[in-house]
């Protein structure tokens, strides 16, 4: 059973207005330049990146690649439907989606502001007012590079540049949506802000870019949502996330990825971490049918801290391919990796991490954490770490563990009076629990009844 169909949304029609299908050339990338209506420094960094794009070579070792055929993709797909904001101004239709997923009483209760990107657009987008108050300018991408606002053209693919890999030069060409927010110095922001990304159709591609600017002394926690409903073909996301924290400043950046499965991910993260700033990742990989993703968090000033907790879930034919990368530029800067995941059902979990500390980063110290759970013999967890550390004064560790659920567990469970499915689901949030406790509550439940649905489906273990 699919994991968006058991939150009961189902992929009912909804008008589009425009689509864009076929093979990724200059005129298709200049068409979606002008619907939007960019400044030009905007087209000529699109075009720029479709040519990266078409020198750059396939990386093969890329697991789903194969599944991917561009020519028969959407890569734009606009909804009959303007920015919103109040639900009640959304067709009935495309509404219906975020209230089956619970969006409006979790922006209603938790939210300091929500963001809703629907296949290639934001459909939706609210802010409390006490934030503009702040100076806090939040928008969506699209929004803000209409307005060419300066501060963008400061930071817009600066942190993960177009020419890193294929994947990042075509996210440069093709990008549509998201959210851009930059937060003033010493402006700290108590309650969540969301990024909500839906993929309505099936042969789509997503390509929404979000950016964070936080300034000296600023605190902002964002959560990105991700879903889609189940589809008779696949459907491909190509995001990209960049954050910049200034000096002491705090970003924390939560990801609950629940794609169907029939939904290729690819996901390109990255921070850049001035003195005494801290960034902390959270993935929370739940769905999908191929996920590729490494938040990464460049330590570039004095006493900069950085932490990446991925949870990782892959139940039935399903690839993680997940881990993160941390990059110590500078002294006494701190990073730690925590990486979980369960393999179930014959599914496949790759943990691939980099940690590198360059000679003069003077007593840094970075911690690795790699923890895998097999739930029977046709599933697998491997683990492929590379620490390069140049500076003899760093330190760093790595531990790593694989266990599987066994027959003597779930029956002194059972022995207990819990179910096989409750055993199950209880082994997993146990395995979990040092990790989910840095989620937002609201968060953590959801997260916890989408593992427990999970596994509810498991067979017997081998």
């Amino acid at each position: 059973m699919d994991t968006v169909d058991m939150l009961g949304l189902t992929g009912k029609p909804y008008k589009i207005e425009v689509e864009l299908r076929g093979k990724i050339s200059r005129s298709l990338v200049e068409e979606i330049s002008r619907i939007k209506k960019e400044p030009d420094w905007m087209r000529r960094l699109r075009l720029r990146s479709l040519e990266l794009f078409e020198k750059l070579p396939m990386p093969k070792w890329v697991p789903g690649i194969e599944e991917i055929d561009l020519e028969e993709l959407a890569h734009y797909v606009k909804p009959d439907a303007f920015q919103a904001q109040s639900w009640d101004e959304l067709p009935r239709e495309i509404r219906e989606y975020y209230e089956r997923l619970g969006i409006p009483e979790v922006e209603a209760r938790f939210l300091s502001g929500l963001y809703a990107v629907m296949d290639s657009e934001t459909v939706y987008g609210r802010v409390k007012e006490a934030l503009r108050s702040k100076g806090v300018v939040i928008m969506s991408m699209d929004e803000a590079v209409r307005k060419d606002l300066p501060i963008l053209k400061d930071y817009f693919m600066k942190i993960f540049p177009a020419a890193d890999h294929k994947f990042a030069a075509l996210h440069g060409a093709l990008w549509s949506g998201g959210v851009f927010m930059y937060v003033p110095k010493g402006v700290k922001i108590p309650e969540p802000i969301e990024g909500f990304f839906l993929i309505g159709k099936a042969y789509e591609g997503q390509f929404e870019h979000t950016l964070i600017v936080a300034d000296e002394g600023s605190y902002v926690n964002f959560i990105e949502g991700c879903s889609a409903p189940r589809f008779t073909g696949y459907s491909f996301h190509d995001g990209m996330v960049e954050l910049y924290a200034h000096r002491n400043a705090t970003i924390k950046f939560t990801t609950v990825q629940n794609w169907s499965k029939n939904v290729i991910n690819y996901n390109n993260k990255r921070a850049i971490a001035e003195s005494g700033a801290k960034v902390d990742w959270f993935e929370g990989s739940i769905g999908s049918k191929v996920t590729v993703t490494y938040p990464s968090t460049i330590l570039k000033g004095d006493n900069a801290i950085s932490r990446s907790m991925v949870v990782s879930l892959s139940k039935g034919p399903v690839i993680k391919d997940t881990g993160s990368k941390m990059i110590h530029l500078a002294p006494r800067t701190r990073s730690r990796i925590v990486n979980k995941t369960i393999s179930a059902g014959g599914g496949v979990n790759i943990y691939r991490g980099l940690v590198k500390i360059v000679r003069g980063a003077k007593h840094s110290q970075a911690d690795v954490e790699c923890d895998s759970l097999v739930f029977d013999k046709e599933s697998k967890a491997h683990t492929y770490p590379h620490n390069q550390v140049d500076e003899p004064t760093a330190q760093v560790t790595h531990e790593a563990t694989t266990g599987r659920l066994s027959e003597p567990q779930l029956f002194y469970m059972q022995s207990r009076g819990l179910s096989e499915d409750e055993a199950k689901s209880l082994i997993v949030l146990g395995f979990l629990s040092d990790i989910l406790v840095e989620l937002p509550f609201e968060y953590l439940n959801i997260l916890n009844r989408v593992i427990q649905l999970e596994f509810k489906e498991l067979g017997a273990v081998g």
